[in-house]
């Protein structure tokens, strides 16, 4: 019976001790983060303003294709959007490139950005391992 208990204790402490090890994720920082990725990578087309070109890039500010599913949103990213859209009621028919290139951590950081500036608001966050379930 005491190495039963010996076991537990053992199990009980190992669990106490990776959780105390592990960081809750911080929308702040991933926000931060997320900033410098738009500028390299988004700004060109989506504009500094979040915008776009009407018609010809759709807006990623105040955008109500944020609405749709994280992992629709993710899949934009990871495997680029081709045809016809609708975008706050206006008809975009181009080509978004995969940003495959970025790494897990890049692709939520800036949709995380996206999705809480420009007047959007979304707390809560795509993390990392949502991206990387996606890119299978």
């Amino acid at each position: 019976m005491k190495a039963g208990k010996k076991t537990l204790s053992v199990l009980i402490v190992g669990g106490f001790l990776s959780i105390a090890f592990v960081q809750p994720f911080n929308l702040k920082q991933s926000i931060e983060a997320g900033k410098k990725v738009y500028e390299t990578n988004c700004m060109n087309c989506h504009m500094q303003d979040g915008k776009g070109l009407e018609g010809v890039f759709p807006p990623v500010a105040q955008s109500d294709f944020l609405k749709k599913s994280p992992n629709e949103i993710i899949d934009v990213l990871v495997k680029g959007q081709s045809g016809e859209i609708k975008v706050n009621g206006v008809t975009y028919n181009g080509v978004m490139p995969s940003v495959e290139y970025l790494s897990d951590q890049e692709i939520a950081d800036v949709l995380n950005y996206i999705q809480n500036s420009w007047g959007n608001k979304n707390t809560k966050p795509i993390l990392p391992d949502q991206v990387k379930k996606r890119r299978s």
